[in-house]
């Protein structure tokens, strides 16, 4: 079991947050993601500066679906989303964000029910590089070759994201398994509306990833929310998208 109390600290996988639980980045031992992989994988931004915080995923030409830890406490106008490109600086298209709806039993301390979208002003104009992901409507206990994608850190100690869209394969784990590995009082925050995944050591979900997809058999799974940083043998924790997908269809209509 990957137990140890001086390792156990729960973050949010937000770059900026107001969350007292602490924080995490890229994806640790992460492969360049090709040309036409991810095309639904899109970068949350400072308004200000264009700066890259969190990952989120096109649900429609005006939606996206995020980490409710993303967009607690800001303003639609204080956020961009950029969608068509691999790259953090070159590319793509950038869409000005003018609605958040946040889910209304989030939790801001224990990151349940982690989901937020976002509607975008100008709406995508969805082609091979920018497409919809379908979203999971079945309850996945265990399933091999998942994939989490993002341009959160490397590692907890490096300063910069990398540039180009990083991916990792990870194995989703029973909540059963995952409780395992997590002392108290973090076992308790695995619940139907978690789903977990598992990497060798030094792979995995890091600082700015969160919000981020977790994709399997073509759908997705998981949206990325919490963890201890950064590839060290720990479960990464997302929201399941099949228990929130009716309060997702519901606020977006897709």
């Amino acid at each position: 079991m990957f137990k140890s109390s001086a390792l156990v600290v729960c973050l949010c996988l937000a770059v900026a947050s107001a969350n007292p639980v602490l924080k995490s980045g890229r994806i640790a031992g992460g492969i360049d993601a090709e040309e036409g992989q991810f095309p639904y994988q899109v970068s949350l931004r400072t308004a200000s500066n264009n700066a890259h915080f969190c990952g989120g995923s096109v649900l429609n030409n005006r939606w996206i679906i995020t980490a409710a830890s993303c967009a607690q406490g800001k303003e639609p106008a204080g956020i961009s989303v950029m969608a068509g490109s691999k790259s953090l600086t070159r590319g793509g298209s950038i869409h000005p964000v003018d609605r958040i709806i946040v889910h209304p039993n989030f939790d801001v301390t224990t990151l349940a029910n982690d989901v937020a979208v976002m509607r975008v002003r100008v709406p995508f104009m969805l082609s091979p590089d920018i497409l919809a992901v379908q979203m999971s409507s079945e309850y996945v206990s265990i399933a091999y070759g998942a994939l989490v994608s993002g341009w959160g850190r490397r590692a907890m100690d490096s300063p910069t994201f990398p540039d180009w869209l990083q991916y990792v394969p990870v194995t989703i784990i029973t909540n059963t398994e995952c409780r395992v590995r997590f002392e108290s009082p973090y076992d308790q925050r695995i619940t139907d509306n978690t789903i977990c995944s598992s990497a060798p050591v030094g792979r995995g979900a890091c600082l700015g990833d969160a919000g981020g997809p977790l994709l399997h058999g073509g759908e997705l799974q998981g949206v990325v929310s919490w963890g201890i940083p950064c590839g060290l043998g720990y479960p990464d924790v997302y929201a399941r998208v099949s228990v929130h997908r009716p309060w997702v269809l519901v606020h977006t209509m897709v």
